[in-house]
């Protein structure tokens, strides 16, 4: 049986464990006997993962739940909206759930924040369980609590704080992950090195090509390091106070967010993509600010357009259809803006982030018109 690491999210009476290990899933049974035992259990996948990865689950969870329901979602960012809630809602009272009942959610993002909102909300509040499928999910949206959909108006507009009671992350899942949600996955790996961890930084310029070929060590010291830094920031600050440490988690998502939104969730362009080009272009914003100098700026582009993120605007499709004003009006709407006042998170320097509400709309605007200059 393969080791299992363990990195705890110290939250009182919310604490929680994260698991980390190969073949978790088939064990899932074991893993999780001490709060499914006895349970009714409904399983939340995707429409792709359901087809790769719920048999083993569900066979795995059918030896100490009472019963396991299954229930399945469209893939995609489109799932995750106030329709999509609705639907998954209606099937899930269909059930005859109860307070007992407990919420597995198996798949990426989109369906870990969809069917966790679900959760918080349905019979007032009832036990979830994150079992993330994409690289992206395990080392940053399955830990920490936020859940929600989008909107019209904007990305996870509408959600709620809402902690798991564990997550299981299986790192074999990661060989069935097309190469693109891989990659996209990583870019939120990057982030932790970036915002606090020169070390873990220079770690991936040496190791990151290892890990997204498939070496099984690179991907496991990658996970557990990105959840450590993850359950660190959360403990300190669980639901994103204004100037708290997690905010600087959104590193890159300011601008990202803005490029998802102008790309219309349609799949042109990943969450973790958005974020690659986001970080980019807070990166070069706080070289023209300072004390970042463009050297640092540079040397983060550098390692994700190394191994294959988009770092500059022309390489998202539909480019040529948005102006700066157009994205600057999706940031003014971000969750994050703070009386009309657009929020940034930057670097002092590589590994040392700071959140601004200060700059310059036009410094911004001059950036998005020609983000590579100097």
């Amino acid at each position: 049986m393969s080791a299992v690491e363990i990195v705890q999210v110290d939250l009182a009476d919310r604490r929680y464990a994260i698991h980390v290990g190969a073949g978790l899933l088939s064990r899932a049974g074991d893993a999780l006997a001490d709060l499914v035992s006895g349970r009714k259990v409904a399983v939340v996948a995707d429409e792709t993962v359901a087809t790769l990865h719920l048999p083993a689950l569900t066979q795995s969870l059918q030896g100490v739940a009472s019963v396991v329901h299954t229930l399945t979602v469209p893939a995609g960012e489109s799932a995750k909206s106030m329709d999509g809630l609705a639907d998954l809602l209606d099937r899930l009272l269909a059930l005859g759930i109860d307070r007992r009942t407990v919420v597995v959610a198996l798949g990426g993002g989109v369906t870990g924040d969809l069917a966790g909102f679900a959760a918080s909300i349905a019979l007032r509040g009832l036990d979830f369980i994150q079992l993330p499928t994409t690289l992206l999910a395990q080392v940053d949206s399955s830990v920490g609590g936020k859940t929600g959909v989008n909107t019209r108006h904007g990305k996870n507009l509408i959600g709620a704080f809402h902690q798991p009671r564990r997550v299981l992350i299986d790192t074999d899942v990661l060989d069935t992950l097309p190469r693109r949600e891989l990659l996209a996955g990583y870019a939120e790996v990057v982030k932790y090195g970036a915002i606090g961890d020169l070390g873990f930084f220079e770690w991936l310029e040496a190791n990151g090509r290892r890990l997204i070929d498939g070496d099984a060590d690179a991907r496991r010291h990658a996970i557990v390091a990105s959840c450590r830094a993850k359950a660190s920031v959360v403990v300190a600050d669980e639901r994103e106070m204004a100037n708290g440490p997690r905010a600087l988690l959104n590193f890159g998502h300011t601008f990202g967010h803005a490029l998802e939104a102008m790309a219309g969730y349609d799949g042109t362009l990943l969450h973790g993509e958005g974020v690659a080009a986001g970080m980019v272009l807070a990166a070069r914003l706080s070289a023209r600010l300072g004390p970042c100098t463009g050297q640092d700026a540079g040397r983060l582009a550098a390692h994700l357009a190394a191994v294959g993120l988009p770092t500059e605007l022309d390489q998202i499709d539909g480019r040529r259809q948005w102006t700066a004003d157009q994205l600057l009006d999706h940031m003014t709407k971000d969750k994050k803006a703070r009386d009309g006042r657009i929020v940034f998170v930057l670097l002092d320097r590589l590994g040392r982030a700071v959140v601004r509400d200060d700059v310059d709309r036009s410094t911004v605007r001059t950036l998005l018109d020609r983000p590579q200059a100097a």
